[in-house]
């Protein structure tokens, strides 16, 4: 299983990016995607989960701003994001795991097997 993000850039705050992530692999559908995102000399946080079945889950510092959405006949995930703040300047990266959706489970990035190459979002004040 691979995953390619791609949509990062740079943004002025108050801005929208759209962030994808396509799956190649097994069953895209099987699988419940996450993103997470790390800031310089931050830990690692999770940002949002799509499970197989449309539940979703977003953190609590974008909800509101930001929404996961699937295209299981693309093999993509996507997360757009809307009202950039410049704390919202990370890395982001999808990641993927193959079983249960559960809302503790999808914000553990230890739940996650599979993991994307990161795509840089910087938000300009």
């Amino acid at each position: 299983v691979q995953l390619q993000a791609s949509g990062g850039g740079l943004v002025p705050a108050g801005g929208s990016l759209r962030l994808s992530c396509v799956v190649s692999g097994r069953t895209f559908s099987s699988y419940v995607m996450g993103w997470f995102r790390q800031a310089p000399g931050k830990e690692r946080e999770f940002v949002s989960a799509s499970g197989t079945y449309g539940s979703t889950d977003v953190g609590d510092s974008v909800k509101g701003r930001f929404t996961i959405s699937r295209d299981n006949t693309k093999n993509t995930v996507y997360l757009q994001m809307d009202s950039l703040k410049p704390e919202d300047t990370a890395v982001y990266t999808c990641a993927a795991y193959y079983g249960a959706y559960g809302r503790g489970r999808v914000r553990s990035a230890g739940e996650y097997n599979y993991w994307g190459q990161g795509t840089q979002v910087t938000v300009s004040s």
